[in-house]
């Protein structure tokens, strides 16, 4: 526990306050604690969405992904201020509670934010802890203090965000990978056709992400202010942009006629690690409120209690909490239940024949029905690879490579609006959109993909559901109960988790053995003779 912390509680426990002290130091150690939880949990959920493409791609082995996506994590958290105050103040507002209502509903929220992120991955499922937070806040403000309390305004804005990012992501992610597939097909590694090519396709991916990682997405960050002030807005963006293209593009077919093949091979794989990176620092920036928020407030509170609630939500959120909170999510990634997580988002748009997932019966009648309609054109994607070591490739560097420009580039555009927008919508939708765009759907176990589409898209509905209502219930119990509510939350949370944990486990045993009774290896050959 911080020192800081000890010592702001020191008063309560020889009653110099005249806030009830029990509950107060209760909420003070599970304001700690919930805060490590919850970001470890974000980073076990959330890492599906950082390394599932150069994963699957086989740029980079999953470790390796990971310690380069920890890296852009830690550094995004730092910058992610603008956004973490919209979480904390301005989905309900707090100066309408006391501090011990203030302090019920954030306690509420980790309670159960941290079960649901833990339970959805341990099915594999990635979920939006973006909307599971502001559901979370808006159903337990919403016990506590009536519809008066909730900023409908903001949380609609946050909501419509959310949306329109995905529709956003999907719509840009579909053409742009259309487009490249048409130009490259599948050879990305040959130098005639990137000499044709490569140029304008990584000049283009890199001038995206300069341009809205920068300009957009930091441009509240001092440096980035003035090198707007007098650049960027003396020229229209689109010159800036058009520029950015140009000069990348010269230097990549530069390394082309330089290093020939040796650059050739390389290229894409460089351009998805680049993309990797500017996607974490994104989720760094954004995803970090979800879980930092709710403690940091807490924190913030009881550390000022006796400058009132008004006061303590306008004081800024430090760096280094910021970053501390970073390197927490990026241990997150780490853990057994995110790789289960990245396995599922992988296999979800595979361009494989055999995938391994599961789905509900509802969604897989669902998806042969909607499958009825599709006609038979050639698969755009090329035939997965294996590599040495066995491990097949769900997608390609080139397919990695859009999937990671495009979400980092939304995603950090929504930061630079200060809005938490989901990274698990926009990185799914970007996935199921370039495997649209490359007809993935037109082989092997097309009604098992699509069908576990259907129902992750359905359970995130479900989450917000079970998010808003959940967190009203428990912030109700803490607040009437304080500290036994308190520990009848944490004990429920703690119970969910061991039952719903024996349960993934298990389901994850079946589907590796449907899996291995559902080979169709002959469908490779009825391709390659095709």
């Amino acid at each position: 526990m911080p020192l800081s912390l000890i010592g702001s509680l020191e008063p309560l426990l020889v009653g110099q306050v005249s806030h009830e002290p029990v509950f107060l130091i209760a909420v003070g150690v599970v304001a700690v604690v919930m805060l490590l939880w919850d970001t470890i949990e974000v980073g076990r959920n959330d890492a599906a969405n950082l390394v599932n493409a150069v994963f699957g791609a086989r740029v980079l082995t999953r470790r390796t992904a990971v310690y380069l996506a920890g890296v852009g994590v830690v550094l995004g958290a730092a910058a992610s201020s603008g956004v973490i105050d919209t979480v904390r103040n301005d989905i309900f507002d707090a100066t309408q509670f006391g501090i011990e209502e203030a302090l019920s509903v954030y306690v509420a929220v980790y309670i159960v934010d941290t079960v649901l992120l833990y339970s959805y991955s341990a099915f594999g499922m990635p979920v939006s802890t973006t909307a599971t937070l502001v559901f979370s806040l808006t159903g337990a403000a919403f016990a506590l203090g009536g519809a008066g309390v909730v900023n409908w305004p903001t949380a609609g804005k946050v909501i419509a965000g959310i949306v329109c990012s995905i529709v956003i992501t999907g719509i840009a992610a579909f053409f742009i990978q259309r487009m490249v597939r048409g130009a490259i097909r599948d050879r990305t590694k040959n130098l005639t056709v990137l000499l044709a090519h490569g140029s304008w396709i990584g000049g283009g991916m890199l001038a995206g992400l300069t341009y809205f990682m920068l300009v957009k997405g930091m441009k509240h960050v001092g440096f980035v202010k003035d090198l707007n002030q007098e650049f960027v807005q003396s020229y229209a963006p689109i010159v800036v942009l058009l520029g950015l293209w140009m000069a990348y593009g010269i230097i990549i077919h530069a390394l082309l006629v330089t290093f020939g093949k040796r650059a050739a091979r390389r290229l894409f794989p460089a351009l998805a690690i680049i993309g990797t990176f500017a996607m974490a620092f994104a989720f760094g920036q954004n995803d970090l409120a979800n879980c930092a928020a709710p403690g940091l407030a807490a924190l913030n509170l009881i550390q000022n209690r006796d400058a009132g609630v008004a006061a303590v939500t306008q004081i800024p959120i430090t760096m280094w909490a910021l970053a501390g909170c970073g390197l927490l999510m990026a241990l997150g990634m780490m853990t057994h239940n995110a790789q289960r997580v990245t396995s599922a988002a992988v296999h979800a748009g595979s361009m494989a024949h055999q995938v391994r997932l599961w789905a509900p019966g509802w969604c897989i009648g669902l998806a042969h029905f909607l499958l009825g309609f599709r006609g038979r054109r050639p698969v755009l994607a090329p035939l997965p690879e294996v590599t040495p070591a066995g491990k097949t490739m769900h997608y390609d560097a080139l397919r990695a490579c859009v999937i990671l420009a495009v979400s980092a580039s939304v995603i950090a555009t929504a930061s630079g609006f200060a809005l938490p927008v989901s990274t698990t919508y926009v990185a799914f939708a970007a996935v199921v959109a370039t495997g649209m765009a490359d007809r993935i759907l037109q082989r092997g176990d097309a009604e098992l993909k699509l069908a576990r589409t259907i129902w992750v898209v359905f359970s995130w509905f479900a989450a917000s559901v079970i998010a808003a209502v959940c967190a009203g219930g428990v912030c109700l119990l803490v607040y009437k109960a304080e500290a036994p509510g308190i520990a009848i939350g944490i004990g429920a949370n703690l119970t969910v988790r061991r039952v719903l944990k024996r349960r993934g486990d298990a389901q994850e045993r079946r589907v590796r053995e449907a899996a291995r009774e559902r080979m169709h290896p002959e469908l490779y050959a009825e391709e390659y003779e095709g």
